[in-house]
């Protein structure tokens, strides 16, 4: 078999050993659904939210939504990778992994296409409670949706790359969630998935700049917010140009990072 056809195989085979895992269904795929339910109910009663006095402005659900699904996609492919991937390297899986015909460019197939499949699945269903439980209005127009698709590939197969990088980070399994979680967790924080990206300080904005999940957060409030709520972000503008050359660069450093780092066995081990 090519590598092509057994990276291809290994995706059904990591998808069925995803929603295996109780925890990771919960922490990575229902969190955002969640998450957002928590924020409307919570929020709702202050009324809608306003990029300024007089503008038409969206309900707390709607201005939630596009940061929870940059948040799912960070989820998916990050925490989802960095986790399951220190935990087999831990348990001896890789080890028996790397006795066998299986290559890494097969193995990175699997993992990236079960974090497609699922996260594919976890947007679909954010975006029909969101409609259809939340009452929020979709975009429309076919334009808005091609940048849902190009933001979420792209953002997707990032975040995906970056989980496996950062698995060689943790010193064993039981210590990649204490390693991984604290990080995914400050990231929304501070790049408005749980906080008006608008209403950080100014240091925090730039500090979150470097990293991919602001730009994912911003391109996916062009496709679901009013183009009014632009003038909120740091240079008034949606900057997609820039949002596809960020992701671009974290793409290859995480390309370059997995490859040199990845090994069927820890060095230390």
């Amino acid at each position: 078999m090519s590598t092509t056809m057994i990276g291809a195989s290994r995706v059904g085979f990591e998808t069925r050993s995803y929603f295996r895992s109780p925890d990771a269904v919960f922490f990575t795929f229902l969190f955002p659904v969640i998450m957002l339910g928590i924020f409307t109910a919570a929020f709702s009663s202050a009324g809608d939210i306003q990029p300024a006095p007089g503008a038409e402005g969206v309900s707390v659900g709607a201005y939630y939504l596009p940061g929870m699904l940059a948040a799912g996609i960070l989820l998916s492919g990050v925490q989802n990778l960095a986790v399951d991937i220190a935990g087999e390297k831990s348990n001896g899986t890789l080890k028996r992994l790397g006795g066998t015909p299986l290559s890494p460019v097969s193995y990175f197939m699997g993992k990236i296409g079960q974090v497609f499949v699922t996260g594919a699945l976890q947007a679909a269903l954010l975006l029909v409670v969101a409609a259809t439980v939340l009452g929020i209005a979709l975009p429309t127009t076919l334009e808005a949706w091609l940048t849902f698709a190009w933001v979420f590939v792209l953002g997707t197969t990032t975040s995906a790359l970056l989980g496996i990088a950062l698995s060689a980070v943790p010193r064993s399994g039981k210590s990649a969630t204490a390693v991984v979680i604290p990080i995914v967790l400050i990231l929304q924080f501070i790049s408005g998935v749980y906080l008006q990206f608008s209403q950080l300080p100014e240091w925090m904005q730039n500090v979150a700049s470097i990293f991919p999940l602001k730009w994912m957060a911003q391109g996916m409030r062009a496709v679901f917010l009013p183009d009014d709520f632009k003038v909120l972000e740091q240079n008034g503008e949606w900057d997609l140009g820039l949002v596809a050359i960020v992701l671009v660069a974290w793409l290859v450093v995480g390309l370059v990072i997995s490859r040199v780092t990845f090994r069927w066995i820890r060095r230390d081990a």
